[in-house]
């Protein structure tokens, strides 16, 4: 049991780093700094400034309040609003399934750590729950990645978002810049990609008691 436990170093920090980066994926779709847009239009959106994430748009206002006082407004970004890039509600479907996949290759990791914390020689099961995690970190980290990359390019090239009236959103901005949203996805695919290869990387020991 000793040598069989020792064998799992890497698989419990993959558990380790798959925990943090399914925490970093949930806090980044709870983010609306995505990407922070500079407009030179500020009769509506007073500070200039916009911030742009997957869920919704908001922006700092003095106009429905007196000039003492700032009120934030949002809009929820809806897939009826057909003037949204299909890329936006794209990258909201991956986050959530990185968020679903992501829990499931906690639960396999834990399955699998168990088994040999427990000293259940199951060689099959342990090696099986281990690859399954593997792939379910992939798979997360993939679908994370794939936003903040689109997101990260969009900024770079100052695209633009055809935002309906209702949103008082400029058709395009001044300038814009990386949110915070972005940098904490990045670590997060990191995180969940390195646990996959931590957990791809398990073999069991050779042992006259493992069970197959």
């Amino acid at each position: 049991m000793t040598s069989l436990v020792s064998t799992s170093h890497l698989q419990l920090a993959a558990f380790a780093f798959g925990t943090i980066g399914w925490i970093l994926c949930t806090v980044s779709m709870g983010l609306v700094e995505w990407r922070v847009w500079h407009v030179d239009n500020t009769t509506i959106i007073s500070s200039g400034i916009a911030w742009v994430g997957i869920w919704k748009v908001c922006f700092i206002s003095y106009l429905h309040v007196s000039s003492d006082l700032k009120e934030q407004i949002c809009h929820k970004m809806n897939d009826y609003e057909t003037s949204i890039p299909n890329a936006i509600f794209v990258a909201q479907g991956l986050l959530l399934i990185a968020m679903v996949v992501g829990a499931l290759g906690m639960a396999s990791t834990i399955f699998a750590l168990r088994s040999i914390y427990m000293g259940i020689l199951h060689k099959t099961q342990i090696i099986r729950f281990f690859l399954v995690a593997g792939f379910l970190y992939l798979a997360a980290g993939l679908c994370v990645l794939i936003p903040v990359s689109w997101n990260f390019y969009s900024v770079v090239h100052n695209q633009t978002i055809s935002f309906p009236p209702s949103f008082y959103m400029p058709s395009s901005p001044v300038a814009q810049e990386v949110g915070a949203a972005i940098p904490v996805g990045i670590i997060s695919a990191i995180l969940l990609l390195m646990s996959a290869t931590f957990s791809f990387s398990y073999r069991f020991p050779v042992t006259p008691n493992a069970g197959v």
